[in-house]
């Protein structure tokens, strides 16, 4: 059985339980909720967080609670211990969504081709051009996550047959410690692991290969189908004010990138690196055919497809529209900001 149909069996049975038991039951606006997001993973969001506005704007309590992978993200859903997940991996999103959790896409968090990638061990010289060679090799990959799917979309590409490979699911801050111990041959991640990587070897492909290829890298704000339900109104703040910080990062990037990266535990250097190479869509874009309006839709079962294809996930949902909710986000372009 593979590790992703572990995953969803985990998910499907959690799911069940929940469901008949008295946890999804809240005021209809909620006075506290908790909020999951990703260390070493620095985001405008993140200046809001830090001064309070979040608060201030809905007059709630917020929990935020770091999570290293967006597996991870899923489970605390279903167990309900989080409402709202900042920059959920959409491969991990489709896995716990076709397992039966009910969760929502609401909003599009980053996008960030270049942020996503598998590196080689540099002494082994292997290369875009001899990527057969990796048949053998001993292989780290945050099983479930978008650097799951951009692993397995290359070793289509490039011929490799991945039932020979030695594959271990391992979080990328572990991967990275191990990768840079010599302990591995490959090993796929993100954000700060995927920089630490990079100094102990060499990616396949760049961002802008990848992305000629279709594989697109890109996290959703996902919330429990129950909390967007139960609190539209709180919902579509929250998104007004992540959509504002979006905004207000691209005038005031300065003032607000060491807040961010305090926050995101990293140095100033790191996270201006990592940000550089992020895109953060606009209310409008996202509205547009590009994302909510289709194209995210298409994507999305593209994605669950290719992990039936591959065999890692028992099947897909015949359509993942009923998933993906832009009435949160058009709400929240209603909203006059200060």
């Amino acid at each position: 059985m593979s590790l992703i149909k572990k995953l969803t069996r985990i998910l499907l049975t959690n799911v069940v339980v929940l469901a008949g038991a008295a946890g999804w039951a809240w005021a209809e606006t909620r006075q506290e909720i908790t909020v999951a997001y990703f260390l070493e993973w620095p985001l405008p969001f993140q200046f809001a967080k830090v001064n309070g506005i979040y608060e201030e704007k809905l007059g709630i309590k917020i929990n935020w609670r770091a999570f290293d992978t967006g597996t991870a993200m899923s489970a605390a859903m279903v167990s309900g211990d989080v409402q709202i997940a900042i920059s959920h991996g959409l491969p991990p999103f489709v896995v716990a969504v076709s397992a039966g959790q009910d969760l929502q896409i609401a909003d599009i968090a980053v996008s960030y081709s270049k942020n996503d990638n598998c590196v080689v061990k540099a002494s082994l010289e292997i290369t875009k051009d001899n990527a057969k060679a990796l048949e053998g090799k001993r292989v780290a990959v945050p099983v479930g996550t978008a650097a799951h799917y951009g692993f397995l979309r290359q070793m289509e590409h490039f011929g490799v047959d991945v039932s020979k490979l030695r594959v271990v699911d391992m979080a990328p801050p572990d991967a990275a410690a191990a990768f840079a111990q010599g302990s591995l041959d490959m090993a796929c991640g993100w954000g700060g692991s995927l920089r630490k990587m990079r100094e102990h070897g060499n990616v396949l492909l760049t961002g802008k290969e990848k992305e000629e290829l279709g594989i697109r890298a890109f996290d959703v704000t996902s919330v429990t189908a129950a909390y967007m339900a139960e609190n539209p109104e709180q919902l579509a703040r929250f998104l007004r004010v992540t959509a504002d910080m979006n905004e207000r990062f691209l005038k005031e990037a300065k003032e607000m990138i060491p807040v961010i990266a305090r926050d995101a535990g990293m140095s100033l250097a790191a996270a201006k690196e990592t940000l550089a190479a992020f895109q953060f869509p606009s209310i409008d874009a996202q509205l547009s055919k590009d994302w909510f309006g289709g194209g995210l839709q298409a994507h999305t079962k593209a994605v669950a497809e290719f992990f039936v294809a591959t065999g890692n996930m028992p099947s897909a949902l015949s359509d993942y529209a009923g998933a993906i909710n832009s009435e949160p986000l058009s709400a929240a372009k209603q909203i006059k900001t200060d």
